[in-house]
């Protein structure tokens, strides 16, 4: 069963009958609800109220159910609040293949026609949930004396709240999801600043330099200079925990 006290739905529906009765059915379900009435509307609320599922419909009155998708699908998911892997049902899409197939394409999970059955839309709401449940990359991530909490966007180490920018914690998260790889240059750019060409910039270099120094408060090594290739925050392998069960689970 999912645990519906820990599941929010987010519902971008232009048509207010649609939208009212679909909220109220799915909230007297036990789920809670934040509601969208335009695509604008549902990207801003996505990086806001950080959903488990969202239900979109395929036309919105600024743009296609199906562009939002995209946009979904190609956040980075570090430097954005966007999680590029929101579970995300498209409703509202013709019976067609070419239209199925399109919204695939872009990166729906499921898809509904209309008329909607709601029995049939929350049984396929909760199928979604639970297979995405032991997916999901969000918790806690442990390196060494290093803790990354990436839903509350909280660092800390040695026990010490570590004060980061916006790009510095982006940093972090991407260097403590792998912490013994080398991520080059090239990779760091497109991910967290979206820059196609490194160029000649420092920009990578002096973010990287200050998160050390912040991440040096217990003495420990990190973000390490692989010269001429990139960074890696550790040189040592170091236990990693995706959340605070499995890490206690591995020691």
């Amino acid at each position: 069963m999912i645990n519906r006290d820990r599941s929010t739905i987010l519902l971008a529906e232009e048509d207010e009958a649609t939208r009212t009765f679909l909220a109220d059915h799915l909230t007297a379900d036990g789920f809670d609800m934040v509601v969208a009435d335009c695509a604008r509307d549902a990207l801003r609320l996505m990086g806001s109220s950080f959903p488990d599922l969202a239900l979109v419909d395929a036309d919105l009155p600024d743009g296609s159910g199906f562009d939002l998708a995209s946009t979904v699908r190609e956040s980075d998911g570090v430097a954005s609040k966007v999680d590029p892997n929101l579970p995300l049902i498209l409703i509202g899409v013709r019976a067609g293949e070419l239209d199925r197939v399109r919204a695939f394409e872009r990166g729906a999970d499921d898809v509904m026609e209309k008329p909607l059955s709601y029995r049939e839309l929350r049984c396929r709401v909760e199928a979604l949930l639970r297979r995405c449940e032991r997916g999901r990359t969000g918790g806690r991530l442990r390196v060494a004396d290093i803790e990354v909490d990436t839903a509350a966007r909280t660092a800390s180490a040695a026990g010490q709240v570590l004060e980061l920018s916006a790009k510095e914690f982006a940093l972090l998260r991407v260097l403590a999801s792998d912490p013994t790889r080398v991520f080059t240059k090239a990779e760091l750019l497109r991910s967290i600043w979206g820059r196609r060409t490194v160029g000649t910039t420092r920009t990578l270099d002096s973010h990287a330099c200050r998160l050390r120094r912040k991440l040096a408060v217990g003495g420990g090594r990190y973000v390490v200079n692989v010269w001429g290739v990139g960074y890696r925050l550790v040189d040592a392998p170091a236990l990693v925990g995706e959340d605070e069960t499995e890490a206690q689970a591995a020691a």
